[in-house]
């Protein structure tokens, strides 16, 4: 038996004569009487015993109720129209973060989100939702958000912020205009864009992630002729390779590979055999925790690996590490034994090794069937090159302005500190960011954007395949969407929702079509169309220029299911503190202050 002790406190530790009276006379009111036999002789009656009881229950009531807030329920005046006091209503919308975009149901209770569902009607997600989905709506509510519009770090109104940055934008004469946002898949916010290009000719619009899929659209272009990611379908592979793709937990599209992946692993009558599952990484993940045999190296090596694979496929030995080599062998018997339904992936953003997995998946029969074309997927759309050729117009002093939405290049962009020498140059500076962010900071005007719950709109994050997005909370703050605040800048003076709903009636051909559509969440065809594309790729330019492997310990830099994201605290003095919102999309490594 444990002998610990244990004490409420220092009084308890080292008792004093006065603390041990006190516990000894816990009730400190004098009775009316000695002891609990002496009640049936006590002079008191019952009645006034009753009395007494009864009055001091409720002076301690009254008394401990003194610090209570108050709070009173009002009735509805007006009942508003499908409003239910304690019943809860459910909306179809999506959930968009920097090109990730998953549509869902949200659960609403008086005009207030406090569930997030996935949207069964989806048959890509087919109802799976992730961990920044479940935990978006505490970002609505979160504390830390711009409350208002600011000109030159003191609060404005919106017509004094309009009259600010159209008078600005007027004053640039032929100077570039960048407008930079994380990955945009929605249609009808790409038409604002366009129209604002319009208004200002020499506006460029820059996409830009913080955790960059870049080199694998450059390996795209140059092996396919399509700047694009294909389609994966982990469901028709009997043998699935990945070196360094975590496709169960962040990779891409996680939530639709991870019901893809499950069909395969299933045995049924329809399917008798499980598919196979080979994972190289150099740490362990989710998807490598799930794999039959699961591999390590350095992430400099996945380029050898590859390269390896893709030799052995024809024969070739591989010059490898004794487990790797084994590794490799027995993943090139599978993949050759399984032509047509076999599928590697890498999570490597370099173009090159890229490039030798594009020519692995032509090599094993992969186009067209494991890997297509026909529908793109769109939630990763950034650009290296044009986020470094801006940091160079910057330092040129050739930017008259530049805008922000949805990322912090400034913290988590490798020419962070180029963009910030550059921002103190540059004549108009706005960001559409919901918080002051490290970019936000440096920007002379703010004029933040909704919250995705907030918000009208709509996305495509697979060609054809469409959701739309409806606000299930009126705005908390005085935020305005991003769009409609281009619009307005390019002499547009229509609503954003108005912008919306008038692109889809167009496009859907009436009223009760968009209704229907909003009803239902997603706009999808039937099935989704499969095609290869011919591989171009110069396989033997790519190997020259592999990554080289390195000695010593190296770093894994790596995207987490659950990101912590720094908040300055209130108190002074106090520093920094760290707060989980598994809502919020943070970089691709950590750099907190303490």
């Amino acid at each position: 038996m444990s002998k610990k002790q244990y004490w409420k406190g220092l009084e308890e530790l080292n008792p004093t004569p006065e603390f041990q009276k006190s516990v000894a006379d816990e009730f400190r009111e004098e009775l009316p009487f000695e002891s609990i036999e002496s009640i049936a002789t006590a002079q008191t009656s019952r009645r006034d015993f009753l009395k007494y009881l009864g009055f001091t229950t409720a002076a301690a009531t009254l008394a401990a109720s003194c610090e209570m807030q108050v709070r009173k329920a009002i009735p509805y005046a007006i009942k508003p129209e499908n409003v239910t006091p304690g019943v809860a209503l459910t909306y179809a919308s999506t959930y968009v973060d920097g090109g990730e975009t998953i549509p869902v149901l949200v659960r609403t209770r008086e005009g207030r989100p406090i569930k997030i569902e996935g949207n069964n009607e989806s048959s890509l997600t087919k109802g799976a939702t992730t961990a920044r989905v479940q935990g978006s709506v505490l970002n609505l509510y979160d504390a830390t958000r711009l409350k208002y519009p600011m000109v030159d770090g003191k609060e404005a109104s919106w017509d004094v912020l309009d009259n600010k940055v159209i008078g600005e934008l007027s004053g640039l004469g032929g100077s570039a205009v960048y407008l930079v946002t994380s990955t945009i898949n929605s249609p009808s916010s790409m038409e604002a864009v366009k129209l604002f290009q319009q208004k200002y000719p020499t506006a460029k619009h820059i996409m830009y992630d913080a955790i960059s899929y870049s080199g694998m659209l450059d390996a795209n272009m140059t092996s396919f002729g399509k700047r694009a990611l294909p389609t994966y379908r982990f469901d028709q592979a009997k043998v699935i390779v990945s070196i360094g793709a975590d496709f169960l937990g962040t990779w891409l599209s996680p939530e639709i590979f991870s019901k893809q992946y499950a069909m395969g692993r299933k045995i049924s009558a329809k399917n008798p055999t499980m598919s196979k599952h080979y994972q190289v990484e150099g740490m362990m993940s989710l998807t490598g925790g799930n794999a039959d045999q699961r591999y390590t190296c350095k992430p400099s090596e996945y380029g050898a690996v590859a390269l390896a694979l893709l030799n052995a496929l024809s024969g070739s030995s591989s010059n490898l590490s004794a487990s790797l080599n084994e590794a490799v062998k027995k993943m090139a018997a599978d993949l050759n034994a399984n032509k047509g339904n076999a599928l590697v992936v890498c999570g490597s953003n370099d173009a090159n090794v890229q490039t030798v997995v594009n020519a692995i998946n032509n090599a094993i029969g992969a186009m067209g069937t494991t890997v297509s074309f026909g529908a793109t997927n769109n939630t990763k759309q950034g650009n290296d090159k044009d986020m470094n050729a801006l940091a160079e117009a910057m330092k040129a002093g050739q930017v008259g302005a530049v805008m922000f939405f949805d990322c912090n290049p400034v913290y988590d962009n490798n020419n962070g500190k180029a963009l910030v020498e550059g921002l103190k140059s540059v004549k108009l500076s706005v960001s559409f960011n919901d918080r002051l962010d490290e970019t936000t900071q440096l920007c002379k005007v703010a004029a933040p954007s909704h919250h995705w719950l907030e918000s009208w709109g709509d996305a495509e994050a697979f060609s054809g395949y469409y959701s739309l997005i409806q606000p299930t909370i009126s705005p908390l703050f005085k935020t305005r969407a991003w769009e409609e605040s281009l619009m307005k800048w390019s002499g547009n003076t229509i609503s954003h929702a108005d912008h919306v709903r008038n692109y889809w009636i167009a496009k859907l051909g009436g009223q009760t079509a968009y209704d229907a559509a909003l009803q239902k969440g997603v706009i999808e065809p039937e099935t989704m169309a499969m095609a290869g594309a011919s591989f171009a790729g110069n396989v033997n330019d790519a190997v020259t220029k592999l990554p080289s492997t390195k000695d010593g310990f190296e770093l894994v830099i790596y995207d987490k299911y659950i990101n912590l994201y720094k908040q300055k605290a209130q108190s002074k003095g106090s520093g920094y503190f760290l707060r989980i919102l598994c809502s919020l999309r943070d970089s691709n490594y950590d750099n907190f202050h303490w």
